[in-house]
């Protein structure tokens, strides 16, 4: 039985930090439907009004859960070349959102808050040593941003969903490949050429390859 003394213990207890990390866990559990104060109250075995002395509301919450794992990815070796460290940057955020699914639709909706401001001053700092021009510097590392976060989201969001339909990748590529294999060739020549690449693809190296694409275009463009 809980008394007035161990209510208050469990209220001084309370910080922000634990919070989020229980917040974490109900977002893997169950992604950001499966958030609620409700919830959180229960897995931390307080009330939802000692929640809202230290949370905002749902989004700052979802917002500084995504934090957690933004600071970490976009913190490169400050040794490396620019654009080692963008790839760093990029890899890092993709692993976090593969792990973590919910951060990419999160991200998605997040313009101006910190969050995407971490990302957008890491990336910009290794664009502006690139010696990319001032006046090229917002868009080209608006391009690497649009694409690291818009295909990891897919990623991320695929992941999910699999996780969700309990669905098994091989078995799911190979029957998205069938259904391409049937195509009509005349209507779908690529399409249907990519069917026999599509079980065996491996999404982290795609996902490497594209940034490469970009960092190849600022690197002639520079040049």
């Amino acid at each position: 039985m809980n008394t007035p003394a161990t209510s208050n213990r469990r209220a001084s207890a309370l910080t922000r930090e634990r919070i989020i990390e229980a917040a974490v866990g109900l977002l893997d559990e169950s992604g950001e439907a499966g958030l609620t104060f409700r919830a959180l109250a229960q897995r931390l075995e307080t009330g939802a009004g000692a929640i809202y002395w230290h949370i905002d509301d749902k989004r700052d919450l979802v917002l500084a859960a995504c934090d957690l794992f933004v600071g970490p990815a976009v913190r490169a070796p400050a040794d490396d070349a620019p654009d080692v460290r963008i790839r760093a940057i990029a890899i890092g955020l993709f692993d976090a959102m593969e792990t973590h699914p919910w951060m990419g639709a999160a991200l998605a909706v997040a313009a101006g808050e910190l969050p995407l401001v971490r990302i957008l001053e890491a990336l910009g700092q290794q664009v502006r040593a690139l010696a990319v021009d001032e006046a090229d510097q917002w868009s080209t590392t608006q391009a690497l941003m649009s694409y690291i976060l818009g295909v990891g989201g897919q990623h991320a969001a695929r992941s999910q969903l699999a996780r969700q339909q309990n669905l098994q990748r091989t078995r799911a590529l190979n029957e998205v490949a069938q259904a391409w294999a049937e195509l009509d060739a005349d209507v779908y020549p690529f399409t249907r050429s990519m069917a026999l690449q599509l079980p065996n693809h491996d999404d982290r190296a795609d996902f490497m390859a594209g940034v490469d694409l970009i960092l190849n275009g600022i690197a002639q463009r520079i040049g």
